[in-house]
């Protein structure tokens, strides 16, 4: 095992150099002392295909989109990934694009339940036509959006010659047509004026019509096209778009639903874990995510520490797994927050599908699909803070749900901490990569390469939690700097064909590139 907290070799071959990260743009940071408001934090953020559009959704149920706009003949759709070049620019650059509600606060009156607002994932769709298609999903509700520009229309004139006009009234909009008297007749029953159709010599009639033109000017409109709803008992942790550009599932914590884009109002339950009674409960549904080439593969995990890989040609209800990736225990190193750290908050394939990375409170764990029985790397995040678990199991942080994420190339995985920090790993063979940095555009923000220690196999999570408020939230982190547990960096995007990194702390999104950087080979 080498200091970078790698394993075992990994697929790829070949060790890299350590990347320089740079920071490169801010969106939303807030000013010394400003509060942040809860309804601007950001709760989900996602790249598209190309990487020429980013997409944050937050707590009050909005999407905001970015573009772009560093690109030669920059243009606001979507292109061809093999012409572009990015060598004529110093870092890449994004500007803010639009943002729309997507999500409003609901009540269930049957369940007595209020339904928050807040944006639980956003997923590209395939574009078409110059348009950028989305899904995006509260805790219960999915909608499918359609962002296009449109010209915008207006009034350019009335279709009158304002100085012949006059014999028979005043214009429409002129400051005659202001005058509290009138000549025009009136009807008798409701007091509204009514129009002389009558010409005179030279003249013309006084029924004025506006001329609708169509301006240079463009506007970018969203409209909701379908809205997926009524299909989840229990909150949806996951939708994720299949290869074949015409399906998607959502998960919640015991049920995979099957959609067809096309169709809203029905959904196939391909995978169902609620025992017949609820209190041999034993694991919960965390994160699904489907194969990103082959269209029946999928895979989710759960709160055990587990991933099961499912195949739907096997039969229509894939309860049983074809595969299941799990770590087994260490003899002696159970505890009582072994079962609560092990949980998967988040599970992502590698482009081409060969590796699953997965994220639990401590490590990173990076699995070839081809080995169940343990992970061919596993990278430590927070070995540091075990001695202050219980700390953390009284002021909730032991919940807190990390993200993950990795490079086009596969190469390298990167995934959030606290303090606003986010730690990027190098995984190929014999590589020493592990670097933090700290969401911040002061140049003097931390980064430092940092030796993982040697991983732990961790078990499986029971149901039930105790919860109590009120603990420290301070700590210290591995390099013996203040650590603030109220500051998190959970959600985090890697650009699918370069090393730069999108990742939202608080109400903040973050931009960072790789010195050096260029365009992901496929």
């Amino acid at each position: 095992m080498n200091n970078g907290g790698l394993q075992d070799a990994a697929a790829p071959e070949g060790a890299l150099e350590p990347l320089e990260w740079k920071f490169s743009q801010v969106f939303g940071e807030r000013a010394a002392g400003e509060e942040v408001q809860e309804v601007d934090i950001i709760s989900a953020i996602e790249f598209d295909r190309t990487g020429d559009h980013l997409a944050t959704g937050d707590r009050g149920g909005r999407v905001v989109l970015f573009e772009r706009t560093d690109t030669r003949n920059h243009a606001g759709h979507r292109r061809d990934l093999e012409r572009m070049d990015y060598s004529i620019t110093r870092h890449p650059e994004f500007r803010y694009k639009t943002e729309f509600q997507s999500h409003e606060p609901e009540f269930d009156y049957l369940k007595s339940l209020e339904i928050e607002e807040k944006i639980n994932k956003i997923r590209w769709c395939q574009s078409a036509n110059g348009a950028l298609f989305l899904l995006s999903t509260n805790d219960k509700t999915i909608k499918f959006w359609k962002v296009q520009e449109k010209k915008v229309k207006k009034v350019s004139e009335i279709n009158v010659d304002p100085s012949k006009s006059m014999e028979n009234g005043p214009d429409v909009g002129s400051s005659a047509s202001s005058s509290s008297t009138s000549s025009k007749p009136y009807i008798s029953n409701g007091a509204y004026p009514i129009n002389d159709f009558s010409c005179s010599t030279g003249g013309s009639a006084s029924l004025h019509l506006p001329v609708v033109v169509t301006s240079h000017e463009t506007s970018l409109v969203a409209r909701c096209r379908r809205i997926y709803a009524h299909a989840h008992d229990y909150h949806i942790n996951s939708i994720s778009n299949n290869s074949d550009g015409e399906t998607f599932i959502s998960a919640d914590d015991l049920r995979i639903n099957l959609w067809n884009l096309e169709i809203s109002n029905q959904s196939f339950n391909i995978v169902d874990v609620k025992p017949a009674n609820m209190e041999d409960l034993t694991e919960v549904i965390t994160s699904a995510e489907f194969h990103p080439i082959h269209c029946n593969m999928l895979a989710y995990s759960s709160s055990k520490g587990s991933i099961r890989l499912v195949d739907l040609r096997q039969s229509a209800l894939c309860d049983s797994h074809s595969k299941l990736f799990e770590e087994q225990e260490a003899p002696g190193s159970r505890s009582f927050f072994t079962e609560i750290i092990a949980s998967i908050s988040d599970i992502k394939f590698a482009k081409n599908g060969r590796h699953i990375l997965s994220r639990d409170y401590m490590t990173l764990k990076l699995w070839d699909i081809n080995m169940e029985s343990r992970p061919v790397a596993t990278f430590q995040v927070h070995e540091h803070l075990r001695p202050k678990l219980c700390d953390l199991y009284e002021n909730d942080s032991i919940f807190d749900k990390f993200e993950c994420c990795l490079s086009g190339d596969g190469l390298r995985v990167a995934t959030g901490s606290y303090s606003n920090l986010f730690r990027i790993f190098g995984c190929s063979e014999c590589s020493t990569e592990a670097t933090t940095l700290e969401a911040s555009k002061n140049p003097l923000r931390r980064q430092v390469q940092t030796p993982s220690r040697p991983s732990r196999s961790l078990g499986s999570l029971s149901g039930v939690v105790r919860r109590v408020k009120g603990a420290d939230n301070s700590g210290v982190d591995a390099n013996g700097n203040t650590f603030d547990f109220t500051t998190k960096l959970l959600h985090l995007a890697w650009h699918p064909t370069e090393n730069s990194l999108a990742c939202a702390a608080s109400n903040s999104l973050y931009m960072y590139y790789a010195e050096g950087w260029s365009k992901i080979d496929h």
